[in-house]
């Protein structure tokens, strides 16, 4: 696994998670939760396949 795959595999569920949280304080309506989770799995495994 090469260090921009890994660092894909560490960003993208932090982004998930910040997604949640921010939606757990209000601030995220559950559209831009579920825009930010999908955005960020679809460029994730974009990225990684291409690697």
């Amino acid at each position: 696994m090469t260090d921009a795959q890994m660092g894909l595999v560490v960003a993208t569920p932090a982004i998930i998670v910040m997604a949640l949280l921010l939606y757990r304080m209000g601030v995220l309506q559950k559209g831009g939760v579920a825009a930010a989770v999908m955005m960020s799995l679809a460029t994730a495994v974009l990225l990684f396949l291409e690697q």
